[in-house]
């Protein structure tokens, strides 16, 4: 069981899925130190644990997360100790650079603004409620957005969808954000878990170590020249190749039964 600061955020583990959920209702999940520590804790979990096969990520109540809790924060939105914080000697990432090393998918239960709508950015595959709402509105209050926003939403869908969000801070609903590219999948509010539960089922059903090699392929590949990027591919393929559940996989289709992965 993962240390829960407050139960700023739950966790638990069902048939190779963990299921992470920030736990702030009452402040629509915004995040402050204990909700921050919370999700780092579970994403390390979740890297460190080889009965964990994949994550779903979302929120208790109204939003899956509302971004930064700015009245938490005495010094201000860009409160900062000093130039010291652009070059840290601490080896200590946050949720945008972390590598939890399996897929991970947001299912996003409602309001998605900000710091939340870049928690949401940070993972593998993003479906949304039919409820949900995107938004990245700090442009509005004097700043902008931190943990990676305008680098990787103009990387992720069109530069003129993403600036349109970037520089105006409106909201979005959940059609727009598909018709975007920023989820994959809208459902009836009432189905979000439970179709994020099945596809978890699904990805966790599948050999691992696969999973992880194609995981790791799709997040290294982003910003390398093709040829790189079909080099890194073929190797890993070949690698993955010589894997016991490569083999049983034409194995079990062959003989007409499921296959039996045991990550090896």
């Amino acid at each position: 069981m993962v240390d829960e600061p407050n139960q700023a955020v739950l966790f638990e583990v069902s048939a190779g899925v963990a299921t992470i959920t920030l736990n702030r209702p009452d402040a629509m999940n915004a995040i402050n130190p204990d909700l921050s520590a919370g999700l780092m804790a579970a994403l390390r979990e979740v890297r460190a644990r080889d009965d964990i096969r994949v994550a779903i990520l979302t929120g208790n109540g109204r939003a899956f997360c509302a971004g930064a809790d700015l009245r938490g924060r005495a010094g201000g939105p860009g409160a900062s100790s000093g130039v010291a914080d652009l070059f840290p000697t601490h080896d200590a990432v946050g949720f945008q650079q972390f590598d939890p090393k399996k897929p991970i998918i947001a299912a996003i239960n409602g309001f998605c603004l900000g710091g939340g709508f870049e928690i949401a950015l940070a993972c593998d595959l993003l479906i949304a409620s039919d409820a949900a709402q995107f938004g990245l509105p700090e442009i509005t209050l004097g700043f902008f957005p931190l943990a990676g926003a305008p680098v990787k939403l103009p990387r992720s869908i069109p530069r003129v969808m993403a600036n349109d969000m970037l520089f105006t801070g409106e909201r979005i609903d959940a059609a727009t954000a598909r018709s975007y590219g920023i989820v994959s999948r809208v459902v009836p509010h009432d189905q979000l878990m439970a179709t994020a539960r099945g596809m978890a089922e699904k990805i966790a059903g599948y050999a691992p170590l696969a999973v992880r090699a194609m995981h790791e392929l799709v997040r290294r590949q982003g910003n390398m020249p093709l040829p790189e990027a079909e080099r890194l591919a073929a190797t890993m393929r070949w690698a993955i190749g010589q894997t016991d559940d490569a083999k049983e996989g034409p194995r079990a289709f062959a003989e007409k039964r499921a296959p039996v992965f045991k990550g090896e």
